[in-house]
C-alpha cells in the first residue's frame, strides 16, 4: 500500500465485563505481529448500563518497514464521520454510535450484536419502556456503508466464550483490516487465558461475518434472555397440558402454557388448575364477542393473570434466591471454574407489611395496626445482608421457601385473590369487547413489591372505582357508552404507567370531570449532622 494512505480508524463500544479492553489488545497484538503501526486509547464508561467503555484504535495499513524510518502521528480520540469500523457489543450501543454520528454511509462498516441488555431508563418505566430494536436495525442498515448484525451474544454462549472473541472473529471476517486470520488467532492464543474457548467464538464470528452485508439473526434474536420453562418442563403442570389443548384455541396455547407453568411453579398443580378455571370464561367471551381470529382478550388476560397470581412475596423471593438453578446461573455469569468458590450476598429489607402478609388476616391487621400506632412502620424496615452461599444464609432462605404450602392461609393471598376476582368479573361484565380488553390490560398496572406494589394497586383501584365500576354519570356527562368508557380507561391506564407517583393518572381523570385526589403526604426525617452540638434555646 502507498505510505501516504490514511490510517484505518476503529471504535469499540463494550459494556463492563465483556472484554472490550481484551478485544482492543488482540487487535493491537495482531497488527504489531504483522508490522503495522497501531495506536489505541480508551474512555471509561459508567455503571448501571448508562453507557459503555469505548476503545479507539488507529491502524496504519502500511508496514513499518515501508515508512523509511518515519514515525506516524495518530489521533487519540474518535471524531464523528471519521470511523471506518464501528464495533458494538449490544444493539443500543450501536444506536448510540448512530446517534453520535460515528456511523456514516460513505465509509463505516458497522459490526453489532442484536441482543439487548436493558438500561436503567428502560427498566424503571412502569409499562413497557424498552426501546424499539427494529428502529435501530433499520437505522443501521440505512446509515452504515455495510452492516453486519447478528446475535453475537448467542454465538458466544454456544461457544462457551466471551462476546469479545466473537466480535473479533466478525471483524476479521469482514475484510476491513489487513490482518490475516492466522495472525488474529495467534493473538488470542498468545494471551493465554481461555484461548480455546475464544478461538471457538472467533470462528463463529468469522463465519457470521463471512462477507455478508445483511442481518444474520436480526432483531428477533435480540431477546438475550433464556426462554421461560414451558408446561412440558414443569412436572406439576404437565398433567394440565391436555386440558390446555382441548379448551383453548391454538393461537393462545403458548401463552397459556407458559402461564400454567409459572403459576404451578409459584404454588402447586391445584393453583395452576385455578388459573385455567379463571381463563375459561374469558375464552368464551372472546369467542362470542371478538371472534376467533385474534383472541387478543384471552392472550392478554392470560399474560397478566399469570403474573398477578405469581406475585412476589417473601416466600417467593426466598425460593427463587435459594434454588440450585440460580447458583448455577450466577457461577456461569461470573465464569467460575469447577471447584472455584463463589460468594453471593443478598441485600434484603423486609418491613412490617411483608412480615404481616405471611400471617392470617386477623393477626396481620393487628400487627399492622400496632406498628402504625407506635410509628414503627418504617423504623422496623431493617436491612439484611444474607450470605446465601453459607450454610446459615442458605437455611434461612429455605426455611422461608418451605412455607409455600401455608401461603393460602396468609393475608396477602386472600387480598390478591379478592382483587383478581374483581378484575376478572369486570372483564366478563363488560358489554363490548373493546372495553373488556381495556379492563384486562389494567392488569399491567400490578407489578413489583413493597412501595412499588402499593402504588400500583392504588392506581388500579382508582381506575376501577371511578371508570370501571364507578357511576356512568360524571359531572353531568355520561360514560355509559362502552366505547367512551374504553377510551377513558385506556387514557387513565397510560397516565398511571407514565407517572409512578399517580399525578399523571389524576390529571387524566380530571379531564373526565373527576375531582383529583390531593397529593399523598410523605415522611420527612431530619437528621443531625455527626458532631453537631445542640444550640441553646
Amino acid at each position: 500500500m502507498e505510505p501516504t494512505q490514511r490510517p484505518i480508524t476503529i471504535l469499540i463500544a463494550a459494556l463492563g465485563g465483556e472484554g472490550g479492553g481484551v478485544l482492543a489488545d488482540w487487535i493491537i497484538a495482531a497488527a504489531t505481529a504483522e508490522d503495522y503501526p497501531v495506536q489505541s486509547t480508551s474512555i471509561p464508561g459508567v455503571a448501571q448500563r448508562t453507557g459503555a467503555t469505548t476503545y479507539y484504535i488507529e491502524l496504519y495499513p502500511a508496514r513499518a518497514a515501508m515508512l523509511g524510518g518515519r514515525r506516524l502521528v495518530m489521533t487519540l480520540a474518535p471524531a464523528p464521520a471519521d470511523i471506518d469500523v464501528m464495533l458494538a457489543s449490544e444493539l443500543l450501543e450501536a444506536g448510540r454510535a448512530l446517534l453520535n454520528g460515528y456511523v456514516t454511509p460513505e465509509r463505516t462498516t458497522l459490526i453489532a450484536s442484536t441482543h439487548r441488555i436493558y438500561t436503567v431508563d428502560e427498566k424503571i418505566v412502569l409499562g413497557d419502556g424498552r426501546f424499539d430494536s427494529e428502529r435501530i436495525v433499520a437505522a443501521a442498515q440505512a446509515l452504515a456503508k455495510r452492516a453486519i448484525l447478528a446475535d453475537f451474544h448467542k454465538l458466544a454462549a454456544n461457544a462457551g466464550a466471551m462476546i469479545n472473541a466473537v466480535l473479533f472473529g466478525a471483524l476479521a471476517g469482514s475484510g476491513t483490516l489487513p490482518l490475516p486470520r492466522a495472525a488474529c488467532e495467534e493473538a488470542i492464543r498468545s494471551a493465554g487465558k481461555g484461548a480455546e474457548a475464544s478461538i471457538r467464538g472467533f470462528a463463529l464470528g468469522y463465519a457470521a461475518a463471512g462477507g455478508s452485508t445483511s442481518v444474520a439473526g436480526g432483531p428477533a434474536a435480540a431477546a438475550g434472555a433464556p426462554a421461560a420453562p414451558g408446561i412440558e418442563t414443569c412436572a406439576e403442570a404437565r398433567s394440565l397440558a391436555e386440558r390446555v389443548r382441548q379448551t383453548f384455541p391454538a393461537e393462545v396455547h403458548e401463552m397459556v402454557e407458559q402461564g400454567v407453568a409459572r403459576v404451578a411453579d409459584f404454588q402447586d398443580r391445584d393453583y395452576a388448575a385455578l388459573y385455567l378455571d379463571r381463563l375459561e370464561p374469558i375464552v368464551k367471551l372472546d369467542k362470542g364477542q371478538a371472534g376467533a381470529d385474534s383472541w387478543k382478550l384471552t392472550r392478554e388476560t392470560a399474560r397478566f393473570l399469570a403474573l398477578w397470581m405469581s406475585y412476589e412475596d417473601v416466600i417467593r423471593v426466598a425460593d427463587l434466591k435459594s434454588r440450585r438453578s440460580r447458583f448455577e446461573r450466577v457461577r456461569a455469569e461470573v465464569q467460575a471454574k469447577p471447584g472455584e468458590p463463589v460468594r453471593i450476598i443478598e441485600y434484603l429489607k423486609p418491613g412490617v407489611e411483608e412480615v404481616a402478609a405471611l400471617l392470617p388476616a386477623g393477626l396481620s391487621r393487628r400487627l399492622v395496626a400496632w406498628a402504625k400506632k407506635r410509628g414503627l412502620m418504617h423504623k422496623l424496615n431493617l436491612g439484611l445482608h444474607v450470605n446465601t452461599t453459607s450454610v446459615t444464609g442458605f437455611l434461612m432462605l429455605r426455611s422461608l421457601a418451605v412455607l409455600r404450602p401455608l401461603r393460602r392461609m396468609s393475608a396477602r393471598y386472600a387480598e390478591e385473590q379478592a382483587l383478581i376476582e374483581r378484575w376478572l368479573s369486570a372483564i366478563a361484565a363488560a358489554p363490548e369487547p373493546d372495553l373488556a380488553l381495556e379492563i384486562a390490560l389494567c392488569g399491567r398496572l400490578i407489578k413489583g413489591y413493597g412501595d412499588t406494589n402499593r402504588r400500583a394497586k392504588a392506581n388500579f383501584l382508582r381506575i376501577f372505582d371511578t371508570l370501571v365500576e364507578g357511576g356512568a354519570l360524571v359531572e353531568g356527562r355520561t360514560l355509559a357508552d362502552p366505547q367512551a368508557r374504553a377510551g377513558a380507561v385506556r387514557a387513565a391506564r397510560e397516565g398511571a404507567l407514565a407517572d409512578p407517583e399517580g399525578r399523571g393518572l389524576e390529571a387524566t381523570l380530571a379531564m373526565q370531570g373527576i375531582a383529583p385526589l390531593p397529593p399523598q403526604p410523605k415522611i420527612i426525617q431530619f437528621m443531625r449532622r455527626p458532631g453537631a452540638k445542640r444550640k441553646a434555646a
